[in-house]
């Protein structure tokens, strides 16, 4: 499988970038941006992410930072790059790994054996302890139905535990009280496993919470789905298997970088993508697609002599909290910094259930602006949706993909995002199509972000976006970037919102 996958990339990577390479051409602007979105098609960018899928399914369905699924992908993008005729940087980074040896299991054991789904159904907790149990499940004070609004007090008192049995798994409800206080209690009563689960009002049923338990937590700790939970809950005489193969090390990742040879270097017009994907799955949506809209636009602006130098930036160890773009940020001085016009991040732009967003640049909908520059970007951005009668709403400026590190050096940013985790509301579907009270990604970090897990759509839309705005900048960001002064440095904004990780670690939720 190893050689054959080699040979079947290496023609991918020989081939696809065949038409795109040549002497680049002197145009007008606006002809050249005309051909450039007329020359980028959804089946070509698809043909990225077949490769990608591809890479996942031979290894073992994940394209994670320090895998020979990741590094496959970095291959792929820079030969492809390299061929188009850009100079290629690989940058590597070392990281701190968390994830696990073998997939974590939830299994019902009896009364009717039945297995869980990992990540829709259950997640395990990072900081928890490594272990497999096979033991009772015990509930703790759950509240089924659940009150109408947030209120149990699962857990959160050690008198909640009286009668307890030694080495059965607590099943405790969220609600009231922080997730550290249910688990410790669940400790001291001498839970040999702990089984949280969402409490059921709208809003608070799915598996997808990063609950935050403190640190040196001596057992297993998993958070389930509220159907999983009243499952375990309503079912006696419940016995359940669960493992947690925890893994942490050190390991390599590597940022892959595209430069043109040519235009200004004190104008560089720059666009990214994140290139890992997360341990459970291939990531073909996150963020397969925003790499290969990337990709595709990079190799067909490579026949375009522009005014200003063009960079591409594919990241590693997005999932593990921006660490790439983070890395390549603080390793430029102060004056790269400021030869940078701005940034283009596309993370998620061909999610199945989708709307089209733009970053909230000027802040007007959310209340975080980007720097100065960012408002123009979204304005450029929202002419082109209104150029094709397309609806879009505002995406938050917060903090969860890697814009992060370029907007927090004071450098102009902008995006699209078509959804992740959360739910379409019934005016979204209205406007959008899709499937209402369905998140936008049903399969966010799942195993299932396979290639069957895009919208056509949605890819080729957004692709043309990239084309439309990285065409135009590339001749002139004067309208973004201003006029800049005599002291080339900028001033670095001063962000508060986010956590500083990517949208594949979100904030650890207290309670």
């Amino acid at each position: 499988m190893r050689s054959r996958l080699g040979k079947g990339l290496l023609a991918a990577v020989l081939i696809a970038p065949l038409a795109f390479t040549g002497t680049a051409q002197a145009d007008s602007p606006g002809n050249s941006v005309r051909k450039l979105v007329r020359a980028v098609k959804g089946e070509n960018v698809k043909r990225h992410l077949k490769v990608l899928d591809l890479i996942g399914k031979a290894n073992g369905n994940t394209r994670v930072d320090g895998t020979r699924g990741y590094d496959l992908s970095r291959d792929y993008v820079a030969t492809a790059l390299r061929l188009a005729g850009y100079k290629v940087t690989i940058q590597p980074f070392e990281f701190e790994f968390e994830g696990y040896k073998t997939p974590p299991v939830l299994q019902r054991t009896a009364p009717e054996p039945k297995s869980f789904a990992h990540v829709t159904e259950f997640n395990e907790v990072g900081a928890s302890a490594a272990g497999a149990v096979t033991a009772r499940v015990q509930p703790v004070d759950v509240v089924l139905p659940p009150p109408a609004t947030p209120g149990s007090t699962s857990g959160c008192e050690a008198a909640d535990f009286a009668g307890f049995t030694r080495g059965d798994i607590a099943l405790v409800q969220r609600g009231t009280c922080g997730f550290a206080d249910k688990v410790a209690n669940a400790v001291a009563a001498g839970a040999s496993a702990v089984i949280l689960f969402n409490e059921g009002q709208p809003g608070r049923t799915t598996a997808r919470v990063n609950p935050a338990i403190g640190e040196n937590v001596p057992v297993p700790v998993f958070f389930t789905s509220f159907g999983v939970g009243n499952e375990l809950a309503t079912k006696p005489g419940t016995t359940v298997k669960l493992s947690f193969d925890k893994l942490v090390e050190t390991r390599t990742s590597y940022n892959v970088l595209a430069e043109s040879r040519w235009g200004d270097d004190d104008n560089v017009v720059m666009a990214g993508a994140h290139l890992d994907s997360v341990q459970p799955g291939p990531g073909i949506n996150d963020n397969g697609s925003g790499t290969a809209g990337v990709l595709e636009v990079a190799l067909r602006m490579a026949g375009h002599k522009t005014a200003n130098k063009v960079r591409f930036g594919f990241w590693g160890g997005e999932e593990f909290g921006l660490l790439g773009s983070n890395h390549y940020v603080a390793n430029l001085s102060a004056e790269e910094k400021a030869k940078i016009a701005l940034y283009l991040n596309f993370d998620m732009i061909a999610s199945p259930n989708f709307t089209y967003e733009v970053y909230d640049g000027d802040g007007d909908v959310f209340g975080t602006p980007g720097p100065e520059g960012s408002a123009r970007i979204e304005k450029d951005f929202q002419a082109f949706y209104t150029s094709r009668g397309l609806p879009y709403k505002a995406s938050e400026f917060d903090g969860r993909s890697d814009y992060k590190a370029f907007i927090d050096a004071g450098i102009p940013g902008g995006g699209l995002f078509t959804g992740a985790e959360k739910i379409k509301t019934e005016e979204e579907a209205r406007i959008w199509g899709g499937t209402a009270g369905v998140e936008y990604d049903p399969c966010y970090h799942a195993p299932c972000d396979t290639i069957k897990n895009i919208d056509d759509t949605a890819l080729d839309v957004n692709s043309d976006a990239i084309a439309t705005l990285m065409g135009t900048y590339a001749y002139s960001a004067d309208a973004v970037d201003g006029i800049r002064t005599a002291d080339p440095r900028r001033t670095a904004v001063a962000r508060v919102s986010g956590d500083g990780h990517g949208h594949g670690h979100d904030k650890a939720e207290l309670s």
